[in-house]
Protein backbone atom coordinates (compact mmCIF):
# COMPACT_ATOMS: atom_id res chain seq x y z
CA UNK A 1 0.00 0.00 0.00
CA UNK A 2 1.25 3.33 -0.91
CA UNK A 3 1.92 5.37 2.07
CA UNK A 4 2.69 8.58 0.35
CA UNK A 5 3.94 11.30 -0.12
CA UNK A 6 0.89 12.52 -2.35
CA UNK A 7 0.79 15.59 -4.24
CA UNK A 8 -2.03 17.90 -5.24
CA UNK A 9 -2.56 20.18 -8.11
CA UNK A 10 -4.71 22.67 -8.27
CA UNK A 11 -5.61 24.92 -11.39
CA UNK A 12 -8.29 27.53 -9.84
CA UNK A 13 -9.28 29.85 -12.83
CA UNK A 14 -11.69 32.30 -13.27
CA UNK A 15 -14.54 29.58 -14.08
CA UNK A 16 -13.23 26.46 -12.43
CA UNK A 17 -11.26 24.53 -10.43
CA UNK A 18 -9.47 21.61 -11.25
CA UNK A 19 -8.05 19.27 -8.61
CA UNK A 20 -5.69 16.12 -8.97
CA UNK A 21 -4.17 13.94 -6.66
CA UNK A 22 -0.98 11.88 -7.78
CA UNK A 23 1.43 9.75 -5.67
CA UNK A 24 5.37 9.60 -5.32
CA UNK A 25 5.55 7.90 -8.90
CA UNK A 26 3.15 9.79 -10.59
CA UNK A 27 0.06 7.49 -10.63
CA UNK A 28 -3.10 9.24 -11.18
CA UNK A 29 -5.12 8.72 -7.78
CA UNK A 30 -8.37 11.42 -8.07
CA UNK A 31 -9.55 14.17 -9.85
CA UNK A 32 -12.32 16.73 -9.13
CA UNK A 33 -13.78 19.76 -10.50
CA UNK A 34 -15.08 22.67 -8.47
CA UNK A 35 -16.67 26.35 -9.25
CA UNK A 36 -14.87 29.51 -10.15
CA UNK A 37 -11.89 30.30 -8.08
CA UNK A 38 -10.29 33.81 -8.97
CA UNK A 39 -8.72 35.16 -5.57
CA UNK A 40 -8.73 38.50 -7.29
CA UNK A 41 -12.52 38.59 -7.47
CA UNK A 42 -13.50 36.54 -4.50
CA UNK A 43 -10.56 35.68 -1.79
CA UNK A 44 -12.83 33.35 1.18
CA UNK A 45 -15.13 32.36 -1.78
CA UNK A 46 -11.54 31.36 -3.96
CA UNK A 47 -10.55 29.16 -1.26
CA UNK A 48 -13.40 27.91 -0.02
CA UNK A 49 -13.99 26.52 -3.42
CA UNK A 50 -10.33 25.22 -3.80
CA UNK A 51 -10.86 23.40 -0.01
CA UNK A 52 -14.23 21.74 -1.11
CA UNK A 53 -12.47 20.54 -4.85
CA UNK A 54 -9.61 19.02 -2.95
CA UNK A 55 -11.52 17.28 -0.30
CA UNK A 56 -13.49 15.94 -3.18
CA UNK A 57 -10.32 14.89 -4.57
CA UNK A 58 -8.93 13.51 -1.44
CA UNK A 59 -11.92 11.32 -0.58
CA UNK A 60 -11.77 9.45 -4.03
CA UNK A 61 -8.17 9.15 -3.80
CA UNK A 62 -8.88 8.03 -0.10
CA UNK A 63 -6.12 10.23 1.79
CA UNK A 64 -7.06 13.23 3.52
CA UNK A 65 -6.06 17.05 2.48
CA UNK A 66 -3.68 16.80 5.74
CA UNK A 67 -1.62 14.24 3.88
CA UNK A 68 -1.64 16.51 0.28
CA UNK A 69 1.73 18.42 -0.12
CA UNK A 70 -0.13 20.71 -2.42
CA UNK A 71 0.56 23.07 -5.21
CA UNK A 72 -1.49 25.69 -5.81
CA UNK A 73 -1.83 27.46 -9.42
CA UNK A 74 -4.51 30.26 -8.90
CA UNK A 75 -5.70 32.64 -11.26
CA UNK A 76 -5.74 36.55 -9.35
CA UNK A 77 -2.08 36.17 -8.37
CA UNK A 78 -0.72 39.23 -10.15
CA UNK A 79 1.99 39.80 -7.26
CA UNK A 80 3.97 37.77 -4.79
CA UNK A 81 1.80 39.90 -1.98
CA UNK A 82 -1.80 37.50 -2.86
CA UNK A 83 0.61 34.27 -2.82
CA UNK A 84 1.88 35.41 0.88
CA UNK A 85 -1.94 35.52 1.72
CA UNK A 86 -2.56 32.22 0.48
CA UNK A 87 -0.28 30.78 2.42
CA UNK A 88 -0.76 32.87 5.38
CA UNK A 89 -4.41 31.34 5.46
CA UNK A 90 -3.34 28.28 6.66
CA UNK A 91 -4.95 25.98 4.54
CA UNK A 92 -5.06 22.43 6.20
CA UNK A 93 -2.29 20.40 3.23
CA UNK A 94 0.67 18.97 4.59
CA UNK A 95 2.64 21.68 2.54
CA UNK A 96 1.27 24.44 0.48
CA UNK A 97 3.47 26.28 -2.78
CA UNK A 98 1.69 29.04 -4.32
CA UNK A 99 2.11 30.90 -8.04
CA UNK A 100 -0.38 32.19 -10.28
CA UNK A 101 -2.55 29.66 -12.71
CA UNK A 102 0.21 31.16 -15.87
CA UNK A 103 3.18 29.54 -13.77
CA UNK A 104 1.87 26.28 -12.97
CA UNK A 105 0.48 26.27 -16.73
CA UNK A 106 4.05 27.51 -18.17
CA UNK A 107 5.66 24.51 -15.70
CA UNK A 108 3.57 21.90 -17.19
CA UNK A 109 3.27 22.73 -20.58
CA UNK A 110 7.18 22.93 -20.57
CA UNK A 111 8.35 20.60 -17.39
CA UNK A 112 9.69 23.35 -16.05
CA UNK A 113 11.99 24.51 -18.77
CA UNK A 114 11.72 27.77 -20.98
CA UNK A 115 9.11 28.33 -22.91
CA UNK A 116 6.26 30.81 -23.47
CA UNK A 117 1.86 30.66 -22.84
CA UNK A 118 -1.01 32.70 -23.74
CA UNK A 119 -3.82 31.54 -21.57
CA UNK A 120 -7.23 32.60 -23.21
CA UNK A 121 -9.80 31.26 -21.01
CA UNK A 122 -11.72 32.98 -18.61
CA UNK A 123 -9.16 35.74 -18.41
CA UNK A 124 -5.97 36.28 -20.32
CA UNK A 125 -2.35 36.15 -19.50
CA UNK A 126 1.16 35.45 -21.49
CA UNK A 127 3.90 34.34 -19.38
CA UNK A 128 7.10 32.64 -20.15
CA UNK A 129 10.14 31.63 -18.11
CA UNK A 130 13.26 32.30 -20.36
CA UNK A 131 16.99 31.25 -18.40
CA UNK A 132 15.51 31.14 -15.33
CA UNK A 133 13.38 34.57 -15.79
CA UNK A 134 9.95 35.20 -15.22
CA UNK A 135 7.73 37.32 -18.07
CA UNK A 136 4.35 38.24 -17.99
CA UNK A 137 2.01 40.26 -19.86
CA UNK A 138 -1.54 40.69 -19.66
CA UNK A 139 -3.11 39.12 -16.55
CA UNK A 140 -4.81 42.57 -15.06
CA UNK A 141 -8.27 41.14 -14.43
CA UNK A 142 -11.03 42.03 -16.04
CA UNK A 143 -11.18 45.66 -14.99
CA UNK A 144 -8.10 46.38 -16.22
CA UNK A 145 -7.36 44.14 -18.81
CA UNK A 146 -8.06 40.51 -20.19
CA UNK A 147 -7.90 41.52 -23.58
CA UNK A 148 -9.34 38.46 -26.03
CA UNK A 149 -10.56 36.33 -23.26
CA UNK A 150 -13.80 34.54 -22.93
CA UNK A 151 -14.99 37.54 -20.46
CA UNK A 152 -13.98 39.80 -22.95
CA UNK A 153 -15.50 38.21 -26.34
CA UNK A 154 -18.59 37.78 -24.15
CA UNK A 155 -18.79 41.32 -22.65
CA UNK A 156 -18.05 42.87 -26.34
CA UNK A 157 -21.32 41.03 -27.28
CA UNK A 158 -23.11 42.24 -24.68
CA UNK A 159 -22.10 45.64 -25.29
CA UNK A 160 -23.00 45.51 -29.13
CA UNK A 161 -26.77 43.92 -27.87
CA UNK A 162 -26.97 47.37 -25.87
CA UNK A 163 -26.30 49.44 -28.85
CA UNK A 164 -28.74 47.41 -30.94
CA UNK A 165 -31.15 48.17 -28.56
CA UNK A 166 -30.99 51.74 -29.05
CA UNK A 167 -30.76 51.28 -32.57
CA UNK A 168 -27.40 52.39 -33.10
CA UNK A 169 -26.12 49.09 -34.38
CA UNK A 170 -27.77 46.60 -36.94
CA UNK A 171 -29.04 43.07 -35.21
CA UNK A 172 -27.39 40.00 -36.79
CA UNK A 173 -28.19 36.47 -35.54
CA UNK A 174 -25.00 36.71 -32.53
CA UNK A 175 -26.68 40.15 -31.36
CA UNK A 176 -30.33 37.96 -31.11
CA UNK A 177 -29.19 35.42 -28.92
CA UNK A 178 -27.68 37.04 -26.63
CA UNK A 179 -30.65 39.22 -26.17
CA UNK A 180 -32.60 35.99 -25.64
CA UNK A 181 -30.24 35.33 -22.96
CA UNK A 182 -29.87 38.62 -21.29
CA UNK A 183 -33.08 40.35 -21.47
CA UNK A 184 -34.86 41.72 -24.49
CA UNK A 185 -35.69 44.82 -23.40
CA UNK A 186 -32.97 47.97 -21.75
CA UNK A 187 -34.76 46.89 -18.09
CA UNK A 188 -33.61 43.37 -17.99
CA UNK A 189 -30.27 44.08 -19.62
CA UNK A 190 -29.42 46.23 -17.41
CA UNK A 191 -30.63 44.03 -14.34
CA UNK A 192 -28.54 41.51 -15.85
CA UNK A 193 -25.35 43.24 -16.36
CA UNK A 194 -25.55 44.40 -12.72
CA UNK A 195 -25.13 41.02 -11.84
CA UNK A 196 -22.73 39.72 -14.24
CA UNK A 197 -19.57 38.84 -13.51
CA UNK A 198 -16.48 37.68 -16.11
CA UNK A 199 -17.38 33.92 -15.82
CA UNK A 200 -21.08 35.18 -17.20
CA UNK A 201 -19.60 37.21 -20.09
CA UNK A 202 -17.27 34.28 -20.81
CA UNK A 203 -20.62 32.10 -21.54
CA UNK A 204 -20.99 34.12 -24.59
CA UNK A 205 -17.76 33.58 -26.25
CA UNK A 206 -19.05 29.93 -27.80
CA UNK A 207 -21.71 31.52 -29.56
CA UNK A 208 -19.61 34.64 -30.77
CA UNK A 209 -17.02 32.26 -32.42
CA UNK A 210 -19.77 30.30 -33.80
CA UNK A 211 -21.70 33.32 -35.36
CA UNK A 212 -18.18 34.37 -36.65
CA UNK A 213 -17.59 30.97 -38.39
CA UNK A 214 -21.13 32.11 -39.77
CA UNK A 215 -19.84 35.29 -41.62
CA UNK A 216 -21.94 36.94 -38.93
CA UNK A 217 -20.53 40.49 -38.99
CA UNK A 218 -20.51 41.45 -35.15
CA UNK A 219 -19.03 37.99 -34.22
CA UNK A 220 -16.94 38.65 -36.91
CA UNK A 221 -15.20 41.65 -35.71
CA UNK A 222 -15.40 40.48 -31.99
CA UNK A 223 -13.43 38.01 -33.24
CA UNK A 224 -10.64 39.48 -35.05
CA UNK A 225 -10.01 42.32 -32.49
CA UNK A 226 -9.67 39.59 -30.11
CA UNK A 227 -7.17 37.51 -31.59
CA UNK A 228 -5.23 40.76 -32.60
CA UNK A 229 -5.18 40.86 -29.02
CA UNK A 230 -4.26 37.53 -28.11
CA UNK A 231 -1.38 37.54 -31.00
CA UNK A 232 0.14 40.35 -29.35
CA UNK A 233 0.72 38.86 -26.05
CA UNK A 234 2.27 35.80 -27.97
CA UNK A 235 4.61 38.49 -29.49
CA UNK A 236 5.77 39.81 -26.73
CA UNK A 237 6.75 36.56 -25.29
CA UNK A 238 8.85 35.91 -28.71
CA UNK A 239 10.52 39.01 -28.24
CA UNK A 240 11.40 38.43 -24.91
CA UNK A 241 13.12 35.72 -25.66
CA UNK A 242 10.51 32.35 -25.80
CA UNK A 243 10.86 30.12 -28.45
CA UNK A 244 7.72 28.23 -28.66
CA UNK A 245 4.05 28.91 -27.41
CA UNK A 246 1.56 26.86 -26.14
CA UNK A 247 -2.04 28.67 -26.56
CA UNK A 248 -3.73 27.24 -23.40
CA UNK A 249 -7.54 27.92 -22.18
CA UNK A 250 -11.27 27.15 -23.04
CA UNK A 251 -10.56 29.55 -26.58
CA UNK A 252 -7.11 27.77 -27.56
CA UNK A 253 -8.71 25.74 -30.15
CA UNK A 254 -11.15 28.30 -31.14
CA UNK A 255 -8.41 31.01 -31.65
CA UNK A 256 -5.51 29.46 -34.44
CA UNK A 257 -7.09 30.33 -37.45
CA UNK A 258 -7.22 34.05 -36.92
CA UNK A 259 -3.70 34.39 -35.23
CA UNK A 260 -1.22 36.11 -36.83
CA UNK A 261 1.22 34.16 -38.81
CA UNK A 262 4.27 34.99 -36.83
CA UNK A 263 2.33 33.50 -33.57
CA UNK A 264 0.96 31.10 -35.40
CA UNK A 265 4.50 29.50 -36.71
CA UNK A 266 5.53 29.42 -32.90
CA UNK A 267 2.78 27.35 -31.21
CA UNK A 268 3.74 24.35 -29.85
CA UNK A 269 1.72 21.58 -27.87
CA UNK A 270 2.28 21.33 -24.69
CA UNK A 271 3.67 18.57 -22.59
CA UNK A 272 1.29 18.60 -19.62
CA UNK A 273 -1.30 20.77 -18.48
CA UNK A 274 -1.74 23.33 -15.93
CA UNK A 275 -3.01 20.59 -12.66
CA UNK A 276 0.22 18.64 -13.72
CA UNK A 277 2.87 21.78 -13.20
CA UNK A 278 0.74 22.65 -9.81
CA UNK A 279 1.76 19.29 -9.00
CA UNK A 280 5.12 19.71 -10.11
CA UNK A 281 5.48 23.40 -8.00
CA UNK A 282 4.52 20.90 -4.94
CA UNK A 283 7.56 18.26 -5.94
CA UNK A 284 9.77 20.97 -6.66
CA UNK A 285 9.14 22.47 -2.92
CA UNK A 286 10.05 19.03 -1.30
CA UNK A 287 13.34 18.47 -3.42
CA UNK A 288 11.92 16.09 -5.80
CA UNK A 289 12.42 16.29 -9.76
CA UNK A 290 9.68 17.84 -11.50
CA UNK A 291 8.91 15.24 -14.42
CA UNK A 292 7.67 11.67 -12.33
CA UNK A 293 8.31 9.84 -16.01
Amino acid sequence: MNTGPFFLGIDGGGSRCRARVRDVNGTLLAEATGGASNIYQDFRGALATIMDTSRAAAQTAGVTTQQLHAGLGIAGIVTSVGAEKVVEAALPFASVSVNNDAYAACVGAFGGGDGGIVIAGTGSIGFALVGGQRHMVGGWGFQLGDHGSGAWVGHHAVRRAALALDGLLQPTRLITDVLARTGGNRLDLSRWSEQAKPKDYAQFAPLVFECAAQGDVQGMMIVIEGASAISNLGRALLARGAKAICLLGGLSKAYPPYLDADVKQALAEPGADAVDGAIMMARRARGLAERWS
